[in-house]
């Protein structure tokens, strides 16, 4: 477990977000879209002569209501253009970096899914992922937005379970900046199934190791039915299934969206990926990689 020292201080006690905040060149169609639109209140406005250095443009900083406490805000530097470097472009990178908002439940997120598409604002996609089911869509400035419900809370196994990932990718992270191979989320599975266990299979069957949670339960339910395969549970809600000696799953069968299909592994494996596709997912055993390797 990778861990610091730290010092003897309290810890910071968060009480949850106040606001994020972007840049904007389209503050009409910000307010349209975010008020008029989405309905969220315009609550707050600041306006300002630059900030001290010269080279700061006057600028307006507004905020929108996004519930319980949140708000969204946007700065709109007055006389600028967008800068190429800030240009939004159709990349999951950029992509990666978006506000998510929170509903209650199902039936609110179905609410804003009509609501979106009923006042004319392109819908992404709908997506269930782990725990959470989001609609997505984008902004009059290009930037992602999100809008989900948590179908499950996070436990103490997803706790332990995040703690796993994290730390292996850590460790192979650091074993990259030393000149190791790190390009593919294989090894951290392999290196978290090897946390887990401590120690895994001889290399004669290909392993899966599953947290034990509802959205991860198909494939220990197939796995029960499929002649050889072995099902142990293991300490911190795991559950490690043991191929004949290989292990395949099939994504229809198992009823997986793309979404947590290319997860299926997260909890850890032992062997190696022979194929991981739309449709299917085959696992080998450490062994019978070695034997086709013509090295």
């Amino acid at each position: 477990m990778i861990s610091i020292t730290v010092p003897p201080v309290s810890c910071i006690s968060l009480r949850g977000v106040h606001h994020t905040a972007c840049p904007t060149w389209k503050p009409e169609e910000t307010v349209i879209f975010y008020r008029d639109l989405l309905g969220l209140p315009l609550v707050h406005a600041i306006s300002e002569n630059g900030w001290g250095p010269d080279n700061h443009a006057d600028f307006l900083h507004f905020f929108f209501d996004s519930g319980n406490g949140s708000t969204i805000a946007f700065f709109y530097y007055i006389g600028t253009e967008r800068p190429e470097w800030l240009t939004v472009r159709e990349h999951y990178q950029n992509r990666a970096t978006h506000t998510a908002w929170r509903v209650r439940d199902e039936a609110e997120l179905l609410k804003s899914r009509q609501r979106v598409e009923a006042v004319g604002i392109p819908l992404r996609c709908q997506i269930r992922h782990e725990v959470i089911e989001s609609i997505y869509f984008n902004d009059p400035n290009g930037y992602p937005s999100e809008i989900c419900w948590q179908v499950c809370p996070f436990s103490e196994a997803d706790k332990r379970d995040a703690a796993l990932t994290i730390d292996s990718a850590i460790e192979l992270e650091r074993a990259r900046d030393k000149g190791a191979e790190f390009a593919s989320i294989e090894p951290v599975w392999q290196r978290k199934a090897e946390r887990i266990e401590q120690a895994v299979s001889d290399g004669d069957k290909a392993s899966v190791y599953v947290l034990d949670a509802p959205e991860f339960s198909p494939p220990i339910d197939v796995a029960r039915k499929t002649a050889g395969y072995q099902i142990t549970a293991l300490r911190d809600g795991y559950v490690r299934i043991d191929g004949n000696p290989t292990l395949e799953f099939r994504r229809k069968e198992l009823g997986f969206k793309p979404a947590v299909w290319y997860g299926a592994l997260t909890g850890g494996l032992a062997g190696h990926i022979r194929q991981f596709d739309m449709d299917a997912l085959v696992v080998v055993p450490t062994g019978e990689r070695r034997r086709q390797s013509p090295n």
